[in-house]
């Protein structure tokens, strides 16, 4: 057992939180620049997590970090370091780069949909992480607010998250009862809270009410094959080989699939610094039903 006065204890916790939250921000950026390269991320991780120095937990790309934790923790220690006279820089940029991820994915559906100003969404999920249904700091809740300020017309679902509650704290977002009342006439699907129900959505059932398949899947959790066959376009974080774009929405605002060929490694530029907030927090909750007492079966379309 470690002992330690009150200061050092305090570091261990806000250093450890503020390390994973670095995790994050930085496969998040390594997936920026694999989009670019035509590179896959996931295997990028993969490859580094195999290094028994780094390893695989934390090496995730997507929305980035939310929660109580780690935007506490990360800018709790950034605002300590400053009022002592040093230059939290590293901890700055990773904040950052976590806000740069929402913007990243505000931009993807714009060039994705060919504008949002008036176009449907349907945001999937609601809690920062699943199996929770905390909400502090959700990237999925405030990419919401970011497509709303852009003019689309937002809908969220989540299994767990009291509709009220998400009612009450986001106006202006509509909260679905279930994923095919919110997919109805939608121009896209945006994953954003990895609950294994919307692994096992019927995107059969669920396109035929959309008004156009589109699953833009910010934290490459949904298996982009199952959206091929489902004649879904499928738009992901960081891999670029892995989006697909059926050819009747071909010339509809969609953008290619991705670089065929990578391209060469260029010399280093000034990289532009962003903003962030978000962490882990368990807490359990039972799943909501979505009928008169039916429960929450295939991604949340009632039984």
């Amino acid at each position: 057992m470690q002992r330690t006065g009150i200061r050092t204890a305090e570091m261990i916790k806000y250093a450890s939180n503020a390390f994973l939250a670095t995790k994050i921000s930085f496969i998040n950026e390594m997936a920026a620049i694999c989009e670019s390269l035509g590179a896959d991320v996931e295997l990028v991780a993969e490859g580094m997590g195999s290094d028994a120095r780094i390893g695989r937990d934390f090496l995730r790309a997507g929305l980035g970090w939310g929660g109580s934790c780690f935007p506490k923790d990360t800018q709790s220690l950034a605002h300590m370091a400053a009022v002592q006279g040093t230059h939290p820089q590293l901890l700055r940029s990773v904040m950052e780069i976590n806000a740069d991820q929402r913007r990243r994915m505000v931009q993807k559906v714009r060039e994705t949909l060919g504008g949002l100003e008036g176009r449907r969404v349907l945001v999937l999920g609601a809690s920062f992480k699943p199996h929770t249904d905390d909400t502090r700091f959700s990237p999925a809740l405030e990419l919401a607010e970011l497509l709303l300020m852009e003019g689309a017309e937002v809908c969220v679902f989540d299994p767990v998250v009291p509709a009220a509650r998400i009612a009450s704290e986001y106006p202006g977002i509509e909260v679905a009862a279930d994923v095919l009342a919110g997919a109805r006439g939608a121009h896209a699907l945006i994953l954003g809270t990895e609950w294994p129900e919307f692994r096992e959505l019927p995107l059969g059932h669920v396109g035929a009410v959309m008004e156009r398949r589109t699953i833009i899947d910010a934290r490459n959790f949904l298996d982009p094959e199952a959206a091929r066959r489902a004649d879904f376009e499928y738009r992901c974080v960081g891999r670029p080989h892995a989006e697909h774009v059926p050819a009747a929405l071909r010339g509809r605002g969609a953008m290619p699939a991705g670089p065929a060929i990578a391209a060469p490694i260029a010399a280093p530029a000034p990289v532009p610094a962003p903003i962030g907030a978000a962490a882990m927090t368990p807490a359990a909750a039972p799943a909501r039903a979505l009928s008169a007492g039916g429960a929450v079966r295939n991604g949340g379309i009632p039984a």
